[in-house]
Order: C-alpha cells, then structure tokens, then sequence
C-alpha cells in the first residue's frame, strides 16, 4: 500500500454503529481500525458554523441534547449528525472525525473534553 492508498484507508469509514439508545457512535475504518466517540465529545465539539462561527479554533459547548436521532452520509466526505435538541447543522468529515477518535484514544474523553479547543482539520 502505498502512503496516498494509507492515508486514504484512515479516513475512509467501512462501517457505522450507533445503535438507538446508546452514548457512543462508532466508526471502523478502512485501515482496520475502529474508533469510538462518546456522543457527549461529538455534541460538544460540533463544528458547525453555529457554534463554531468560521475561523479559530474549535471551542467545546457545554449542554445540549446529546441523544443521537439522525445519522446521514454527507457526499464522500462526513456525517451529518442529528441531536435530540434539533440541532442538525454539524458536517463532521471523516478527517475531523479519525483526528478526533485518535486524540479519544490517546488521552480519554475526560482529557478531550478538559482540553476545551481543537484545531480545525
């Protein structure tokens, strides 16, 4: 493989679960791995122009429904997620979204969380 085909698999998802009622969504990836994302994190760290504005970095949100009710594909590139509270203008590409499953996996989600931004991807 060659590193474009590499760097392709990691952000190219083979599968989604997020099963009605849960508190997580999970992606695997092309390159085999899977990544996990407590919805409280993707909530927070939503990265619509709503709660982000159009520059700087990516500020946590406190509050908000975090019942994930709509999960869509948006053209090759993201997800399109749905809260509880109506809030449905989040487009998380798959680059934010492996960027972000990596920084859950190497620190926790309390650490992602305290850590309060993020750069944009």
């Amino acid at each position: 493989m060659t590193d474009d085909q590499s760097r392709g698999a990691r952000t190219r998802p083979t599968g989604v679960k997020a099963p009605h009622g849960a508190t997580e969504l999970e992606i695997s990836w092309a390159d085999g791995h899977r990544s996990r994302f407590p919805h409280e994190i993707l909530r927070g760290y939503c990265p619509c122009a709503g709660c982000q504005g159009h520059s700087g970095m990516i500020q946590f949100q406190e509050g908000g429904n975090t019942e994930l009710r709509n999960l869509e594909q948006v053209g090759n590139y993201a997800l399109g997620l749905g809260w509880g509270d109506a809030h449905d203008t989040g487009i998380y590409s798959f680059r934010y979204l492996r960027a972000l499953g990596d920084l859950l996996e190497a620190q926790g989600p309390d650490a992602v969380k305290a850590m309060g931004t993020l750069p944009r991807i």
